[in-house]
């Protein structure tokens, strides 16, 4: 989830334009090959379960936070072609929003269903604290890239009609809370310590 902290840069680098700056131009050095829009496949399995009141076994639990940081992951990855059209402020087609709008659905959709899944159900001892964290560092980090597109678009669309942008990043980063480091590296100890394999956070599934 690299692409997060390249926003937020991002972000302060136009603010530092609102106040004087100038800064001609902004190379991003991408570690991962960019495609198309067009070669984005949208997954087709998100963490879903009806269960609620019930006792959560340990195998159930490690399989539900497999599925839910694996099917993060795929819709952060296939959001990603999105989010370098937005920051090159390219066009979209109708077929194009339209994906874009399920992705975004499914990651929403993704991120209350397990919540839900958390907090209706009775977790093994040593998970229910860990799950919660899981549940709100990757939650977090969707909410704050949805921002963080509303805020570019309201940038961009003052910096066309001649104004100089302004971004307020004290609201922003206020509400980035459980998405930093230090919570990812807990996060990771803890799938280490429960021998949980994942493909999110660049891990080998």
């Amino acid at each position: 989830m690299k692409k997060l902290f390249f926003s937020l840069l991002f972000l302060f680098i136009l603010s530092a334009c609102s106040q004087g700056e100038n800064i001609d131009t902004i190379e991003d050095q991408e570690e991962n090959e960019v495609f198309s829009i067009q070669d984005v496949k949208i997954p087709d399995v998100i963490f879903i379960s009806e269960k609620r009141n019930s006792i959560i076994d340990e195998e159930e639990i490690k399989l539900s936070i497999k599925t839910y940081l694996d099917s993060s992951e795929e819709l952060f990855n296939a959001r990603e072609p999105f989010q370098d059209y937005i920051d090159e402020e390219e066009e979209f087609t109708t077929e194009e929003l339209k994906k874009l709008d399920k992705i975004s659905k499914l990651t929403k959709e993704n991120d209350e269903n397990f919540s839900n899944y958390i907090l209706n159900n009775t977790l093994p001892e040593g998970y229910e604290e860990e799950s919660k964290r899981i549940s709100g560092y990757i939650t977090a980090v969707n909410e704050t890239l949805h921002e963080i597109n509303v805020m570019f678009d309201d940038v961009m669309s003052d910096a066309n009609e001649g104004v100089i942008p302004k971004v307020n990043l004290k609201s922003l980063i206020s509400n980035v809370g459980a998405a930093i480091g230090k919570e990812q590296k807990k996060i990771e100890e803890f799938l280490d310590k429960k021998s949980i394999k994942t493909k999110a956070f660049g891990r080998d599934d």
